[in-house]
């Protein structure tokens, strides 16, 4: 036997007869960094309420309080698993335990100590992905709540009205949340904003489905007036079609009030032109300090940048002059940079995001924009100005949290495989081949992302089906089959009714992946293109990957023997389309096999 690596794991382990106690409590040392022993069931609930414990392994028969009347004393209080250890096989013994939900198994006494590790082991597995879970959404509550304390955030649906608040928003405004619940934000509305300016607003964001950013004045509930630098996102389903508007704003009220004063000196007929000048120039370097300023002429060469901006990217003033303002653009950005200078002559302004580069570190930055034409006293445009601001610490965070739900749906996705005893390299697999499918039939970039961090989810499902047909060794019997083929329903209704769209994706996947473009598939029915797209692409990649993999009840088979099966299959199983686009790319899947093989599992040295 080769050695046993411990667990992260602390095992309450309750048991009468002393000899047995010591010599399992022993064995259980070898696997658990921590077991803690009771001799009885009163004594075990004392010190599961006193330690922080991971999996409890209990007798039943035994003094003061016996095991059944224990676990249901803990599971009023937690969900922590249980495995029993019995001398009793009695119906009414393993009925009880079943009706105990937090008991896994019931293993009968003497105990097979390899069958008892296995039963560790899988429950560790669980414990695992739980822990990572926890952690995962601690992380994403920390940034919503650091998110809340700087921004004034809200919600609302696809007719305007307000679902969801912060604490910041009703703070400035001055209304409570129910007051806003419901409402459209008219009620903050100042009266100065123009009809249109909200119409072109709306337009932007609704009609077009582009994100607006802008300044605008509101009206607090007192009557006082606050200013905003919005942000308005509109939120976009599989189809497209616009879920919600998503809105982050910053009070701005103190910069716009010093830049009205200066304005109204501006505008005074009491100041002469010395001073006019002078205040001019104040108001110049006060947007110098504060933002990012650069201008270039009528052939988009570059006259002037700031200190700020010249700094930002390391450059030197003589290093930007007369260069073209495309040679500091990031080639991501190019296609959003050819729209700027038609819409800043068209609208006489353009605002937007461009990612820019740095001269040297050949860092991105991620600038919001606006430029505006500059026009002599004909209206003839002489130059075009930008101003800015750097948001690439604000990018960087929403990839951050983009990036951690990826995990999230990840490690949701390994569950239902670890309780059917596949790796977490299956769901791997079946996600990159997910991808390469996707762009090769001609999927954008962001749909094809899309059924990568969804098709993990593709067995989520197989949670809900029993132990005894997950991993039976054999071939089911057909009412064992039509037990199994419950996991695509199960999992389509535990995603179903999510708003986000990686669930959306996940539901379809997850309800579609056993369909066959004949129609013979499971569960409805369904045939070709009746199928999703998401599911006629994942049923190839979970087939090719299942097949070329060990499982309980059948070694893996080898490559030609796969690669037959899928030219048999074509247009009867598989989509014929997808099928041609395999073959072609076959080269590309095998190195997606080799790179993400599976490990060789150290509990089947020893077992």
């Amino acid at each position: 036997m080769n050695k046993i690596s411990k667990k992260n794991l602390t095992i309450l382990y309750v048991e009468d007869e002393e000899i047995i106690r010591k010599e399992i409590s022993t064995i259980l040392g070898f696997i658990a960094s921590e077991v803690i022993v009771a001799s009885d069931g009163e004594e075990g609930l004392n010190k599961f309420q006193d330690n922080k414990i991971d999996l409890i392994i209990t007798d039943v028969n035994m003094p003061k309080l016996n095991g059944f009347d224990m676990l249901r004393a803990i599971r009023e209080q937690s969900q922590v698993p249980a495995i029993i250890l019995s001398a009793f096989s009695q119906p009414d013994f393993i009925k009880q335990a079943n009706q105990i939900d937090i008991v896994n198994e019931y293993l009968l006494k003497p105990v097979d100590i390899t069958i008892l590790f296995d039963k560790i082991n899988k429950n560790y597995e669980k414990i695992k992905k739980q822990r990572e879970y926890q952690e995962v959404s601690k992380l994403l509550e920390q940034y919503k709540i650091a998110v809340d304390k700087s921004a004034i955030v809200s919600k609302s649906d696809i007719t305007g009205k307000i679902t969801y608040a912060n604490e910041q928003f009703c703070k400035i405004s001055g209304y409570k949340l129910e007051e806003l619940i419901g409402n459209s934000h008219n009620v903050v509305r100042h009266p100065n904003n123009s009809k249109a300016f909200f119409e072109d607003l709306w337009n932007t964001i609704k009609v077009e489905k582009r994100i607006w950013n802008g300044r605008f004045k509101n009206r607090a509930k007192d009557g006082t007036t606050y200013v905003v630098d919005a942000t308005i996102v509109p939120i976009l389903n599989t189809l497209n079609e616009i879920e919600e508007f998503i809105a982050i704003r910053f009070d701005v009220t103190e910069v716009e009030a010093y830049k009205e004063f200066l304005q109204e000196k501006l505008h005074s007929s009491q100041e002469d032109v010395q001073k006019k000048i002078h205040l001019v120039k104040e108001y110049e370097q006060m947007i110098n300090i504060s933002a990012s300023v650069i201008r270039v002429d009528i052939n988009k060469e570059i006259t002037f940048a700031n200190d700020r901006i010249l700094q930002l990217l390391n450059y030197k003033e003589e290093e930007l002059l007369k260069k073209e303002l495309l040679s500091i653009i990031d080639k991501s950005s190019l296609e959003t940079y050819n729209k700027v200078f038609n819409e800043v002559i068209e609208k006489n302004f353009w605002q937007g995001v461009l990612k820019l580069c740095c001269n040297k570190e050949k860092n991105i930055y991620y600038m919001d924009f606006t430029f505006r034409t500059i026009k002599d006293i004909k209206g003839n445009i002489i130059e075009f100005m930008g101003i800015g601001k750097n948001i690439t610490e604000t990018i960087n965070l929403y990839k951050e949290i983009e990036d951690t739900q990826k995990d999230v749906i990840f490690s949701l996705g390994t569950i239902g495989e670890a309780r059917s005893k596949e790796t977490g390299n299956h769901v791997k697999r079946v996600a990159e081949y997910s991808y390469l499918l996707a762009k090769k039939v001609g999927l954008s970039e962001e749909e094809a992302e899309l059924i990568k961090m969804a098709s993990p989810m593709h067995d989520i499902g197989k949670v809900g089906i029993p132990d005894a047909i997950l991993n039976k060794p054999a071939k089911f019997t057909p009412e064992e089959f039509e037990q199994m083929k419950k996991h695509t329903k199960i999992g389509y209704d535990m995603l179903k009714n999510s708003n986000r769209e990686i669930l959306k994706a996940s539901a379809i996947i997850a309800y579609e992946h056993h369909e066959k473009w004949n129609g013979q598939g499971y569960p409805r029915g369904l045939k070709a293109n009746e199928i999703h797209i998401y599911g006629r692409i994942t049923a190839i990649a979970d087939v090719f990957d299942a097949l070329g993999s060990n499982r309980c009840y059948k070694k893996a088979w080898e490559l030609h023997r796969i690669l037959e099966l899928f030219k048999e299959e074509k247009g009867k199983h598989f989509d014929p389309e997808l099928i041609d686009i395999f073959f072609e790319n076959l080269e590309e899947f095998l190195v997606i096999k080799e790179k993400y093989k599976d490990e060789f599992d150290e509990l089947e040295v020893y077992r």
